[in-house]
């Protein structure tokens, strides 16, 4: 097996950037140019396990399911979720390998379809937040809601939206073929989007929910389950900032958990964006790991070095 061990978590930009609509073409050159950062890390003697975002792409099966509803049944969202895993799973895999051709490494990719075990009793069930899919007209949100159950929000000049639960990971159902395939010095592919949000019955049986764990989260569960070093969150930002978007913005070049976790309570890192990052940052440190680092993709193996990003240590 390769040397020190990093999971690489890649956000949405990496696979599906603002402004574009979506196309194969499109979705596949970001891959590709994902691909050779991480081949590069990767040439430098690191163990990968790479998760990713699925946003964009499980919103479009959405609203597909959505469009195509009086002629084939709609899938519910967990069904809709493996989906984007496996669709993302196959870019990722196949650009990898041709990466890792070009860099003259001989290393096995592999992707595994990820179950995220949750509890049944998260507050987040009662308290869904999650917006995921279309836009719809106040009048088809309130046939949703009485005709499906679902619970609407109406986000001002743009429509109403559906929100889901988005519970706190607890587990990978697949941990064991995980870490098998990673000690055995395979790039795995794993929990993208979160993994499939699954509930456990008394004995065991597992079920779908319709929900969305945060992938920020789910990356640290994956990162102490292959016991890695380094956690590296891939971002479109080039490095944290305090006070974002204002005239007094100051970027960080590193922090220790103590700064960190005085700066989230402060409200400096919004729930919806950099928020999750952090926490996913602090829950790997705090369970044993060494680096947390957030960074933009351009600048992923300058940021492994130290040379870029936002490093956060214990």
């Amino acid at each position: 097996m390769p040397g020190r061990a990093v999971v690489i978590a890649l956000g949405g930009n990496a696979i599906l950037q603002h402004r574009e609509t979506g196309t194969a073409e499109e979705q596949f050159a970001n891959v590709q140019k994902a691909s050779r950062q991480i081949a590069t890390i990767a040439a430098e003697g690191y163990a990968v396990a790479v998760t990713h975002g699925n946003g964009p792409q499980v919103g479009d099966i959405l609203l597909k399911n959505e469009l195509a509803k009086e002629t084939l049944p709609p899938m519910p969202l967990d069904v809709c979720g493996a989906e984007s895993q496996g669709m993302i799973g196959y870019m990722l895999q196949q650009s990898m390998q041709e990466a890792l051709r070009e860099a003259g490494l001989d290393r096995p990719v592999a992707t595994v379809l990820t179950q995220t075990l949750v509890d049944g009793d998260d507050p987040a069930f009662t308290n869904p937040e999650k917006p995921i899919g279309p836009f719809y007209t106040a009048m088809q949100a309130r046939r949703l809601e009485s005709e499906k159950g679902w619970r609407m929000v109406r986000i001002p000049g743009q429509g109403s939206r559906r929100v889901v639960p988005s519970p706190r990971p607890v587990a990978l159902v697949e941990e064991r073929a995980i870490a098998t395939l990673f000690s055995a010095g395979t790039i795995v592919i794993a929990a993208g989007g979160g993994g499939v949000p699954v509930v456990a019955d008394g004995g065991g049986t597992l079920r779908g929910v319709e929900a969305v764990v945060d992938k920020d989260l789910t990356a640290a569960l994956l990162a102490r389950l292959v016991g890695a070093e380094d956690l590296l969150i891939l971002t479109d930002v080039e490095r944290v900032a305090l006070n974002y978007g204002r005239p007094d913005q100051q970027k960080i070049g590193e922090m220790t958990v103590r700064e960190a976790q005085r700066h989230l309570a402060a409200g400096q890192f919004p729930p919806g964006t950099m928020g999750p990052k952090i926490e996913a940052a602090l829950g790997f440190l705090e369970a044993g790991g060494k680096r947390a680092t957030i960074a933009s993709l351009e600048g992923a193996f300058r940021a492994l070095s130290g040379r870029a990003g936002t490093r956060i240590r214990p």
